[in-house]
């Protein structure tokens, strides 16, 4: 739609998490009037922050949504580059595992700050208004209304062009789709949970190598440890929920991580991981699948709304900044958390990994590694599994290059530098 026919139209954004104030800046962008209502209090002037939440990987996809609204470089110099991943093994061990090329890494950003930058970027148009405290009761998708409750204060409602639904895998708006035929909805929770703890500073300075997400992969459950702005750590740790029960009082929680994670006693602390184990219940994650994404021309869910995704590949952020629109990347989710807290640490893991760096060095526009394709460029999702689905088939089965000669050769050199070497 033009500049030129948006004058006048209303945009209602139901939600102000992170993809609800991105989109507000879109919208308020191209001369849309936006009104966000979210149901919490303003994060910037909130005293404390509700439960906790995964430290965000924030990555090309992400970026890209960021720069387009001019606050890349802005929320870039607030977070800290991680070029690798940093396996901890069971006897102390660690080694790491490139993500991409030299110059590819993505950021370690905390999630209150991004949020706060992103609202405060949608206020700065004078044509956007934020209410905070506004909980919406009811949707009406055909006539473009909604219901909203003010607290303290008799329900309001106004009516709209669009009404987008940022309002999390828990939506009410997306309510309104449900009473819809042909709307398929599924959602689903995973076996595990998670638990985050922390690794102060030492001496003023990080306690690990900082450039680095760390990984303690345990095969059925892993801990990750992302490094923050003021010298610390964000650790988390994924277990099944009847892992988490078996611990009760803090000397069995320090047993278990003397048995599993033993390097990360000292920089946690143990009197502080004690305490800390018990601070909050192990979250549950979920997944949401749904389409049609959209109601009518009045209605359209965004971000989790949407497609909810656990975080184990770290593109629920990116993915729902970029309003990407294709399930598969639940696929991609799954293939993740198998990498992480088993593959990484198989031999053969490694040594596939470094096959498909030389094919891509070799054919960068014809073998791109999985991750590379997820994180570092803005290839559709479900053209990644598609693409991905056939190198492993290619590394499988070879013969099915018998049309390129050329590609028989380039791979035929690199198996004979790679034997040589051995």
């Amino acid at each position: 739609m033009e500049s030129s026919n948006v004058q006048g139209k209303k945009v209602a954004i139901v939600g102000g998490g992170l993809v609800g104030a991105l989109n507000a800046c879109f919208f308020a962008k191209r001369g849309f009037h936006v009104d966000v209502y979210e149901a919490r209090e303003d994060i910037r002037v909130s005293s404390f922050a509700r439960g906790r939440s995964i430290n965000l990987a924030l990555s090309y996809r992400g970026r890209q949504a960021l720069q387009a609204v001019g606050l890349e470089e802005q929320i870039v110099s607030k977070g800290i580059p991680m070029h690798a991943r940093r396996i901890h093994t069971l006897l102390g061990k660690k080694y790491s595992i490139p993500y991409g090329k030299k110059n590819q890494y993505i950021l370690s950003v905390d999630r209150a700050n991004l949020n706060r930058e992103l609202l405060t970027a949608a206020e700065k148009y004078s044509n956007t208004n934020l209410y905070f405290g506004h909980k919406l009761i009811e949707c009406n998708a055909e006539l473009g209304t909604l219901t909203i409750k003010r607290s303290g204060q008799l329900p309001l409602e106004d009516t709209y062009d669009l009404i987008v639904g940022c309002d999390g895998a828990f939506s009410t708006v997306r309510k309104q789709f449900m009473r819809q035929t042909c709307f398929n909805y599924s959602h689903e929770y995973i076996p595990h949970g998670y638990m985050e703890l922390t690794i102060p500073p030492r001496d003023g300075d990080f306690a690990m190598e900082p450039n680095y997400l760390h990984i303690w992969p345990r095969n059925t459950f892993m801990m990750i440890a992302l490094p923050n702005m003021d010298k610390s750590f964000t650790c988390t740790l994924f277990m099944p929920f009847e892992e988490f029960e078996k611990l009760k009082t803090g000397e069995q929680v320090l047993d278990f991580f003397q048995t599993y994670f033993p390097d990360s006693i000292p920089l946690i602390g143990e009197q502080e991981l004690k305490h800390d184990f018990f601070l909050l219940p192990a979250q549950a994650m979920i997944s949401v699948k749904c389409s049609s994404y959209h109601l009518s021309n009045r209605c359209v869910l965004m971000g989790d709304a949407a497609h909810a995704v656990v975080p184990f590949y770290g593109q629920g952020m990116n993915a729902g900044l970029l309003v990407q629109q294709h399930p598969s990347s639940f696929g991609l989710v799954m293939i993740s958390v198998l990498q992480m807290r088993e593959h990484v640490n198989s031999t053969w893991f490694i040594f596939r990994k470094r096959i498909n760096n030389l094919l891509h060095t070799l054919m960068p526009s014809t073998i791109i590694p999985l991750y590379t394709m997820v994180t570092f460029s803005r290839i559709r999702y479900h053209e990644v599994l598609q693409r991905w689905k056939w190198q492993e088939k290619v590394s499988q089965e070879p013969h099915i290059l018998h049309n390129s000669p050329a590609l028989c050769c380039k791979l035929l050199t690199m198996l004979r530098f790679l034997f040589a070497l051995r």
